[in-house]
């Protein structure tokens, strides 16, 4: 009897012991749970949930709470849905229990276990939209996933590591650089966050050989990452600035996402700086993106003035600064979250979220702007969207195409990059926009108009490209336009197709600084009389003098070096009046034309373009007599090829403008009937 006395008396000990244990890991849990590091708490809490017996069933069930909701934030789906299994079973359970405990079946896949803890959850709230709107997405997802859509998904193992690999964004005129976030091994420090239990993220890439081949990611070795989380990223619409997000730490303050800048310079990112969007500084902001047009940043927050949880946003970018910030409302933004909005070159906005009805976790959503001016959403289905977390969309040009992320079958709930493609009809434009005899002009605009009512500037790229979906039907017209050159206009016809179809288009302008080589002109030899093999460039100038109507020019004719000054000077001078009556027969006017033969006065004068192409020849070098018999006898018969030539210089840009008096003939409409334009786009308008 002593002895069994004494053993329960031990026993009493133990369990008095075990049970400060436990409460000692529940401060520290709550400790953690209160900084957000969610992995940390999740950590006490189980341990808390061990040392406590099983007869304190109310405690128990109250600490299985708590680890429910720590697994949930860290996306341990299959831990949390044991956790909330153990809240029920100690009875500790109420109508938010059911109402999580269905997120989790959902994200799991366990669609008609889901339907029943909504419908238990709407029992107790038969007003929760979010109860009513699970059920039918509970319902409805199996016969998403069997019904599935023309998308193709593909896990993209060249990119993903054992940790997380998440938001991946493409990069560069051919989209061969894809930057996205990872919290492998090789990223920056050595310590795991108490948030996730695992290293910081940082921001990696990988680059597409000649052969399409994707290379072995690697961290950005520049002042970009540190031994914060940085994340979630995109670019300008320059591609000259990396928009991302930073998560930094303090060890007795919760964490809050901020957007950060980094900008791009001999082809290394910057030390990020701090993009202050508001002046609130205990809200997140996070998943940066920027409208194709560059004139908007798209974010995410929890900030006051929303819809409940995480919406999404948008400031104006402008020349001095952002503007103020807009919550883009319903029908995109809900009560639950809306994040990781991205665009699509055509301007349709995607964006993932837990709070319309879709396949569990976060899904993937498609907002296009309709007739009425206002958003409409469609859910894209299975395989894009899953059961797990889909989100983070990149693509690759204006083909339905790229990469995203997904958390799908991964026991651990860590994001993986997946290759998507929906087979699509489209027909494209691609111009390149550069000096004639010379290279890119990236100051250049390029003015798109359709006869169904398209009005388009379109901004040329760093390589001088651009690129534009067409509509089949419509007749284009582009007019390239760049300060101190001659416009361009090409023109294009969009018929139905059965296959995607790419139109290249060549924009070369002339200056009005230099004189214009025009090439492929040829005479017959020794004489000025215009070969028939010259009539296609010939008429190409015709072309840019009618684009041009303003313009006058000096039409000149050169000689290479041999024979009499006197002979070239003729012979020279005729040719260049070859040209000219020919343009003449074609409807230029005369008094815009005036021929000069130049014989061998004006040596040519070596550009970039010329030099690049002849190594032994650089910018600046004069073809003189005495330049080119320095050279060896190949190198001279070149020289003495490009001295011969035909050129034109602009001598006026304002030919026709004025009348007999001295005024202009067009004068500028007044500010009144300027305001009565609509979409002039600075006063922009081509006729058909």
């Amino acid at each position: 009897m002593t002895n069994r006395l004494c053993l329960s008396a031990f026993l009493a000990a133990i369990l008095l012991l075990t049970s400060c244990g436990a409460d000692k890991n529940l401060k520290r849990g709550e400790k953690y749970l209160a900084l957000g590091e969610y992995f940390d708490a999740a950590t006490e809490f189980k341990t808390a949930y061990a040392k406590t017996p099983a007869k304190e069933r109310d405690k128990r069930g109250q600490v299985a709470r708590k680890m429910a909701y720590c697994y949930e934030r860290i996306n341990s789906t299959q831990k949390a849905i044991a956790a909330y299994r153990n809240v029920i079973r100690y009875k500790q359970d109420d109508a938010d229990t059911h109402l999580s405990f269905a997120r989790q079946l959902m994200k799991n896949g366990n669609y008609k276990e889901a339907a029943t803890e909504y419908r238990v959850a709407i029992d107790s709230m038969p007003d929760s939209q979010e109860a009513r709107d699970g059920l039918q997405a509970a319902l409805s997802a199996p016969q998403l996933k069997e019904q599935g859509s023309r998308y193709t998904v593909k896990r993209m193992e060249v990119f993903n590591s054992r940790r997380a690999d998440f938001s991946p964004m493409l990069f560069g005129e051919d989209n061969d650089l894809l930057y996205f976030t990872s919290t492998r091994n090789e990223a920056e420090g050595d310590e795991l966050s108490g948030i996730t239990g695992m290293k910081n993220g940082d921001i990696f890439f990988s680059q597409k050989d000649d052969k399409g081949k994707w290379s072995k990611p690697q961290r950005v070795e520049s002042g970009l990452n540190s031994e914060y989380d940085e994340g979630a990223c995109c670019f300008s619409a320059d591609q000259r600035e990396m928009y991302l997000t930073l998560c930094s730490t303090d060890p007795s303050y919760p964490r809050y996402a901020k957007i950060v800048k980094s900008s791009r310079s001999d082809a290394a990112w910057s030390k990020p700086s701090d993009v202050q969007l508001t002046r609130d500084t205990l809200s997140s902001y996070a998943h940066p993106a920027i409208s194709p047009d560059g004139e908007w940043l798209y974010f995410c927050s929890d900030m006051p003035g929303g819809m409940g949880g995480l919406d999404i946003w948008r400031v104006r970018l402008t020349g001095g600064g952002l503007g103020g910030v807009e919550n883009l409302g319903a029908p995109i933004n809900t009560g639950a979250d809306e994040m990781f909005p991205t665009f699509r070159p055509n301007g349709d906005l995607y964006f993932s979220s837990n709070g319309h009805p879709g396949m569990g976790g976060l899904d993937i959503f498609i907002a296009t702007v309709g007739d009425d001016n206002r958003y409409h959403l469609e859910h894209p289905g299975y395989p894009l969207n899953s059961q797990g977390d889909d989100f983070g969309m990149t693509f690759e040009g204006p083909h339905n195409r790229g990469f995203f992320c997904s958390n799908r079958g991964d026991g651990r709930g860590w994001d993986h990059i997946f290759s998507f493609e929906k087979p699509e009809i489209i027909q494209t434009v691609k111009g390149w926009v550069y000096e004639m005899d010379g290279y890119e002009l990236t100051a250049a605009q390029v003015y798109m108009v359709g006869n169904d009512g398209t009005n388009e500037k379109l901004s040329v790229k760093s390589d001088g490209s651009f690129e534009q979906v067409l509509t089949p039907g419509v007749d284009y017209v582009f007019l390239a336009t760049c300060r101190g050159y001659l416009n361009h206009k090409e023109e294009l016809h969009i018929v139905e197709t059965t296959e995607s179809e790419e139109h290249v288009l060549q924009f070369p302008l002339a200056s009005i600084t230099v004189p214009v080589m025009i090439d492929n002109i040829f005479y017959d030899y020794d004489k000025a009389t215009l070969r028939p093999e010259s009539t296609q460039a010939l008429d190409e100038l015709v072309t840019l003098l009618n684009e041009n109507p303003n313009v006058t020019i000096e039409l000149s004719a050169h000689c290479d070096y041999h024979g009499s000054q006197a002979y070239n000077v003729g012979l020279s001078q005729r040719r260049a009046e070859s040209v000219v009556n020919y343009l003449i027969s074609h409807g230029i006017a005369n008094d815009r034309l005036t021929p000069k033969g130049y014989g061998k006065e004006k040596p040519k004068t070596i550009r970039k373009k010329l030099a690049a192409q002849y190594d032994w020849l650089k910018e600046g070098d004069v073809l003189t007599e005495d330049f080119i018999k320095a050279l060896d006898k190949e190198k001279q018969a070149i020289c003495d090829q490009l001295n011969r030539r035909t050129e034109f210089i602009v001598l006026r840009t304002t030919y026709g403008m004025f009348d007999e008096e001295g005024n202009l003939k067009n004068p500028p409409k007044s500010k009144a009937k300027e305001e009565e334009k609509e979409d002039s786009d600075d006063g922009f308008f081509i006729e058909f």
